[in-house]
């Protein structure tokens, strides 16, 4: 489904954040409310977006918003959902629900799951920085492989957890077979969109995850923080896909993938790894990405 950029309204729902500059979580989110437009019940749980836009007395975000408890946040969107088809509201409004990769992979993993087994009528988008960011930087279960973190040192003894591969939220909301779940990037603002604009026009459980680089955590340049995450998919370490029908696709795949070293480089968590580590990040995408095409195929 295809976006008219021409025809998206000039007023913004999010801005006068206190995020980092270069934030890719405070970019997801205001592309997301540009497309859902002002219809919108939002609701965070703990996480950066939430504690960056919600300061009392002051708020960044002009849609109904609530904070929810870490691990709630699907629990709470399901209800707000259920409780407007009760009281008979209009069917345009959206219940949007973000989070971050912690609060959704981990902590908020099973009520998530519960959402999507009902497949409540709500869309929840994973902002994700590969770690929990808010509380200082500690590994999350899509933290990337030989990352350094606050919980994953790193040094001539260790170079990170020893789990080569990342839990995948979005095979794992495919086994729930909700109508669409979907993997964005803030590099592609244009395809991100358009999976937001599908979703909502879309009836049941929705999921987005969209990778969103943070300069604080990474350790990069906040003003490329667009171009670390474009070297991510063009470097094959992220892809952009959906499932819908029950139909696993592409939405794009590099004619070649260009060499790891170029997105890790960019960053201080890697900045540890050796050629053998890049050999071994090389080889572990080579694994991820035949074993996905062919289930895609």
């Amino acid at each position: 489904m295809a976006v008219n950029l021409k025809n998206l309204p000039d007023e913004e729902l999010l801005y006068g954040v206190k995020t980092c500059q270069g934030c890719g979580v405070t970019l997801a989110a205001r592309l997301a409310l540009k497309v859902l437009g002002e219809r919108t019940c939002l609701a965070t749980p703990a996480c950066c977006f939430a504690a960056t836009t919600t300061v009392y007395p002051q708020s960044s975000i002009f849609v109904n918003n609530a904070i929810t408890a870490f691990p709630a946040l699907a629990s709470t969107i399901s209800g707000m959902a259920v409780a407007a088809e009760a009281l008979g509201w209009d069917e345009d409004i959206t219940f949007l629900g973000i989070a971050g990769d912690g609060g959704t992979v981990d902590i908020g993993l099973q009520a998530l799951s519960g959402a999507a087994e009902r497949n409540d009528n709500i869309i929840y988008i994973c902002v994700d920085n590969e770690a929990y960011m808010n509380t200082g930087n500690q590994r999350s279960g899509v933290t990337s492989y030989k990352a350094w973190t606050t919980t994953t040192p790193t040094g001539p003894c260790s170079k990170g957890e020893k789990n080569r591969f990342k839990k995948s939220l979005f095979e794992i909301m495919a086994a729930h077979r909700v109508p669409y779940t979907a993997t964005a990037s803030v590099a592609y603002p244009k395809d991100f969109m358009e999976k937001v604009e599908k979703a909502k026009n879309i009836k049941g459980c929705k999921v987005i995850h969209v990778m969103t680089p943070c300069p604080t955590g990474w350790g990069y340049d906040p003003a490329v923080t667009v171009r670390t995450a474009k070297l991510a998919v063009e470097c094959g370490l992220w892809y952009l896909a959906e499932f819908e029908n029950n139909e696993f696709k592409f939405n794009f795949v590099p004619k070649e993938f260009k060499p790891v070293e170029e997105y890790l480089k960019l960053q201080r968590r890697f900045r540890h790894l050796d050629e053998s580590d890049y050999r071994e990040i090389e080889a572990n995408r080579d694994i991820e990405w035949n074993r996905m095409r062919k289930r895609f195929a």
